[in-house]
């Protein structure tokens, strides 16, 4: 019986994305660049029932209208309602906000707010899961600038924070400057809203 992992086989499906992006030792740089976006909207909508199935209603009637989101952070508060914040590409944000308004019945919220003046900064690599100390050197060198983080959002080979669009450009030196990557030839990524 084979080891091997065919991406394209059902059996591959389960594989990790450190078996598909493994990592060759500590010889290897961990991070391999900083990416960034400025083509995303943050959406709040505030003072949402907290309850089960609200984030749910939330997201399926932007799936319907085919609208892609990011980032997601929900918080509770103490009066039972919760604010849900997310991100989409800027190029629906207006649609993304004419859906929300147009379930405000059903969703119960009290009010949604867009906030166009934001970014999303990214370190990427292979190996993250192994090596310790990756995030903490991410969000100091943030912090040594005065940046403040308005949502997180990790993955196997990434760590991205979404910070205030005045900020951007200094998180993207600041996260260069943190890893020990040559602003020369690491080139800064826009992502156009993918997803990624």
């Amino acid at each position: 019986m084979s080891d091997r992992h065919d991406v394209g086989s059902d059996e591959g499906k389960d594989a990790s994305m450190g078996e598909l992006f493994p990592d060759l030792g500590p010889e290897t740089p961990v991070i391999s660049g900083v990416a960034h976006d400025r083509s995303e909207s943050l959406i709040t909508v505030r003072g949402v029932p907290d309850e089960p199935g609200m984030a749910a209603r939330v997201f399926e009637g932007l799936a319907d209208a085919d609208i892609n989101v990011d980032m997601i952070v929900q918080a509770g508060a103490s009066t039972g309602t919760a604010d849900i914040s997310f991100t989409v590409p800027e190029s629906s944000a207006r649609r993304a906000q004419e859906v929300l308004e147009a379930h405000r019945d059903d969703l119960h919220y009290k009010r949604c707010v867009v906030n166009p003046n934001v970014g999303k900064v990214a370190v990427v690599g292979v190996g993250m899961k192994t090596h310790s100390g990756l995030a903490a050197r991410f969000f100091t060198a943030l912090s040594e600038k005065g940046i403040n983080v308005l949502m997180i959002s990790t993955s196997e080979i990434r760590i991205a924070a979404l910070v205030a669009l005045d900020d951007l450009d200094e998180a993207v030196r600041a996260l260069h400057t943190a890893y020990g990557l040559d602003s020369d030839h690491v080139e800064a990524v826009v992502y156009g809203g993918t997803g990624r």
